[in-house]
C-alpha cells in the first residue's frame, strides 16, 4: 500500500491519487491536520508526503506537525521509501539536519529544474533527461543537509531534490493537477496565467509526473502496469 500524508485539505494527491486509482493499485490517504489517528507503517511499502501552507517549524499552530515528524523519522529508521513533496521535503530535510529557511528562493508556476550528476543516475529520475519542466509553489526552501545527496537545482532555487537513503524530497510539485493549481492561484490572487501556463504545458509536465510516480513505486516493490 502506498500511503499519502496530506497535511492540508488544499494540498491533496491529485495527480498521483488519479494514477493510482486508474492503475488499481492499493493506497490510503492519512490527513492528521483533522486528527485521525495514524496508520501503522508495517503495512505500508512506500509514503508520499504531500505540502502546505505551514512552515516546518510552526508546531504551536499546527500541532499535528509532531506526529508527522514522528511517522517520517519512523520510515526513515525502518528504510520504508518515502518521497515528501514541498512541505514534505522540507521536513525530511529538517529531519536530516538541514537548514529550511522561511520566504527564500521561492517560486510560483513553470520552470526548468536540471539534474545533478548523482540526479542523473537516481533511481527516482530514470528516463528523465537531464532538465525538464516542473510545477513551483513555494515561499520557504531547504538545503541539502550533509547526510543526503543534492540531486537536482533550478535557477532561483538550489535544493531542488535530495535523497538520504531510501527517502527523497523535491522542492517543486509533480502531484497538481489543474484544479489544484487553480484554487492555489485564486487563494493569493496570482495572475491568472499562471493557470493558463500550467494547462498549456501539459503534454510536458504530466509525462514527467507520471515518471517519478512509476520510478517511485518501482522503488517501494509495487510498479505500476
Amino acid at each position: 500500500m502506498i500511503l499519502f500524508i496530506q497535511n492540508d485539505a488544499s494540498v491533496p494527491a491529485g495527480f498521483f491519487g488519479e494514477r493510482l486509482s486508474a492503475w488499481r493499485l492499493p493506497y490510503r490517504i492519512w490527513h492528521p491536520y483533522a486528527g485521525e489517528t495514524a496508520p501503522d507503517p508495517a503495512g505500508v511499502a512506500g509514503a508520499i508526503v504531500l505540502g502546505g501552507t505551514m512552515a516546518v517549524d510552526e508546531t504551536g499552530r499546527f500541532p499535528f506537525l509532531r506526529e508527522v515528524k514522528g511517522m517520517l523519522a519512523g520510515l526513515l529508521e525502518a528504510e520504508i521509501p518515502q518521497l515528501g513533496i514541498c512541505l514534505g521535503g522540507q521536513l525530511l530535510a529538517e529531519l536530516l539536519g538541514g537548514r529550511v529557511h522561511r520566504l527564500r528562493n521561492g517560486e510560483h508556476g513553470c520552470c526548468r529544474v536540471r539534474l545533478t550528476a548523482a540526479g542523473v543516475g537516481d533511481p527516482l529520475f530514470a528516463g528523465l533527461p537531464e532538465a525538464f519542466p516542473v510545477f513551483q509553489w513555494h515561499e520557504d526552501s531547504f538545503d541539502v543537509p550533509q547526510r543526503a545527496i543534492s540531486l537536482a537545482s533550478s535557477e532561483a532555487c538550489a535544493g531542488q531534490a535530495m535523497r538520504c537513503g531510501r527517502a527523497w524530497g523535491l522542492q517543486f510539485h509533480p502531484e497538481v493537477n489543474d484544479g489544484i493549481v487553480e484554487v492555489w492561484r485564486s487563494r493569493i490572487g496570482a495572475d491568472p496565467e499562471v493557470s493558463a501556463s500550467f494547462r498549456r504545458r501539459q503534454e510536458e509536465l504530466a509525462p514527467v509526473a507520471e515518471r517519478l510516480l512509476r520510478n517511485f513505486l518501482a522503488i517501494a516493490g509495487m510498479p505500476a502496469p
